[in-house]
Parts: C-alpha cells; structure tokens; sequence
C-alpha cells in the first residue's frame, strides 16, 4: 500500500530517523538506491518497509512491486521531508528497511558449497562490503566469519557490497579470537581445504596452492584472510592446509585485503576450469 508522507515528524518515518548517526540502530537492515533495494526485496531479510520519491518510486514499483509481499507498507516522501527525517540529503531517494532474520549456521553455508572465503580481524566495512561484492560476481558460495570482525550488515557494507551480503550467505565460527581457529576442523574433517593468504616469502605460490600434486583443483577449497594491516594471525595459520601468496613487484609487500580476496578468488575458477 502506497501512502503519501509530507510530515517529518510522522511516526512511520521513525526506522529511518536520524540515519546519519545510527547505521545499524535496532538491529535493521537498510537497503539503499533501486538496484540494491531490490536485492533486499528477494531475499530472505522480512521487509518492513520502502521509502522513496515518487519518481523513484514508479520505476521501482514497475519493476519489483509483484514481488513485494503482500501489505508491504510503501511511503512516498519528498526529497526535503527525507532529508529532515534522515539527517541527511539522500539523492538516491530510495531506501528500503528490513527485519534481521535467524542467522545462517555454519553447515547452512557449508552445504552444497565448493569455495568459502573465512576472515579473521576484518573491521573495515567497505572492505568486507567489497568481498561480498567480489564473492558474489566470482562465484564464491558463502561466507563465514572468525573472531574480530565487523558487522556485515553495517550499512556501508551493504552499499558497498551492491546488496549482495542480502544474498550470499554467511555465519559466524564460533570461539574467542584466540580459539575460533578449532572450528575450522570441522571443515576440514568435510574435506576441505583451508589455505590462508599471506605475503610471507616462504609460502607457496596461490595458483599452486589451490591445486593437488597432480595438477587437478581441490574439490572445496576455504580461502582466509586477517584484517588490513596485521593479516592473519599465527594461529589461524596454522589451522590451515597451506600457506599462499600473490607474486608481487619487488618493493612492494602486499595489497589491500578485499583484492587480495578477489585475485584469490579468480585464480580458484581459473583452476575450476
């Protein structure tokens, strides 16, 4: 249902109130321009509701309205009250909100899946909105998380991820930053194949490392990367199968961790092939 808003102070705007300074206020999700609001739309997350110009609002609805669910409340504001209500200027003149459902379980993720990527110690949400970003456009089937890591549903995160954290699955391993690494045995007794990248001289080439002794590539490989700066911590290496890295230029030491994660994730479907 389709309902006109002139007045900032309507209490249906509240789940969007003061948006600036409260990204992940309550626990909802929030879905930002026409593209990823409709990645939220045909996901798992329960809608609450779309706010947006009446522009916006037609081609969005052209497009996605069938597949809304039924009673969905659909508020249309002008670009002003938005403004007021959000804290700030919202060009995109889109947003959509959704409820958190129950969180994937690791043999969710696990399931069906041949490539996984595990961080450890990654706080940056545009660097984990860019993993997801690259996960999903190199066919990586899900995500699951160590200790120390940020919140994947973070708002930037969302944005940067271009909606597809609403859409890969994920879950979080559990442990304490120096005990999570034990759930990586359960991977490993499914037949995984854990590899951790690194910069370190001494670790084997990645092309390399993603393949057996005869050439062939491993049936499910896990891919970890640490947080920008520090990497990966001793521990999580040596929970690992192998330790790889990324040829580079001499003088340089290493690259930012999101395309690490996508140089890796290109070289496991070039092995796949």
């Amino acid at each position: 249902m389709r309902t006109l808003i002139d007045d900032p102070a309507d209490a249906r705007l509240d789940d969007i109130r003061d948006l600036k300074h409260s990204d992940s206020r309550g626990g909802l999700v929030y879905a930002e321009g026409p593209l990823i609001c409709g990645r939220l739309v045909g996901s798992r997350f329960p809608l609450r509701c779309v706010i947006g110009f009446g522009g916006r609002l037609d081609s969005f609805l052209a497009d996605y309205g069938a597949e809304l669910p039924e009673g969905a409340p659909v508020y249309e504001v002008s670009r002003a009250v938005l403004a007021e209500v959000a804290g700030y200027d919202m060009h995109r003149g889109l947003l959509a909100v959704a409820d958190r459902p129950e969180p994937h379980t690791v043999a969710d993720v696990l399931g069906g899946a041949r490539t996984v990527l595990i961080l450890e110690g990654v706080g940056d949400h545009e660097n984990i909105g860019s993993m997801f970003r690259n996960a999903a456009g190199m066919g990586v089937d899900g995500v699951l998380f160590g200790a120390g890591t940020a919140d994947p549903l973070y708002r930037r995160s969302v944005r940067v991820s271009m909606g597809h954290v609403l859409r890969t699955p994920f879950a979080h391993l559990d442990g304490t930053a120096t005990t999570w690494q034990r759930s990586l045995d359960q991977l490993r007794e499914a037949g995984w194949r854990l590899v951790s990248l690194t910069p370190a001289d001494n670790a084997e080439h990645l092309a390399d490392a993603l393949v057996d002794d005869a050439g062939q590539p491993w049936e499910k490989v896990a891919l970890l990367v640490g947080g920008e700066g520090p990497g990966l911590t001793e521990h999580a290496m040596r929970a690992t199968d192998i330790r790889a890295r990324i040829p580079m230029a001499p003088g340089t030491d290493s690259l930012n961790v999101a395309t690490s994660a996508a140089i890796a994730f290109y070289e496991r479907q070039r092995s796949l092939r």
